[in-house]
């Protein structure tokens, strides 16, 4: 995990995926109902599931939803594009009170 922020409604974060070398490479993809170890799908859904099942525990909830259906990726192809999203993603939180979902 690189840059993260938890928001009231949703979370930001910069996933890296490396060869286990610590070199990055290309995020495997999955066809749809085959899920590939490592890819973008099959982490996200790991993630889930298990953030759930915390969260549900603590909360004494069990089998409650938590997560909306879907997320959003996007791969960062350079540094720059690195820099300027971990900028996002780390100020984005001063922006809530503008936001649409934001209740007071």
């Amino acid at each position: 995990m690189d840059a993260s922020m938890i928001m009231p409604n949703h979370l930001h974060g910069i996933v890296v995926i490396t060869d286990g070398r610590g070199t990055a490479r290309r995020a495997p993809t999955e066809r749809f109902g085959k899920p590939v170890a490592d890819s973008i799908p099959t982490i996200m859904r790991a993630f889930k599931s298990a953030s759930t099942k915390y969260i549900n525990e603590i909360r004494r909830t069990p089998g409650a939803p938590v997560w909306q259906r879907n997320y959003y990726e996007h791969v960062i192809r350079n540094d720059e594009e690195l820099k300027a999203i971990r900028q996002y993603i780390l100020n984005n939180h001063a922006n809530w009170a503008t936001d649409e979902n934001y209740h007071m």
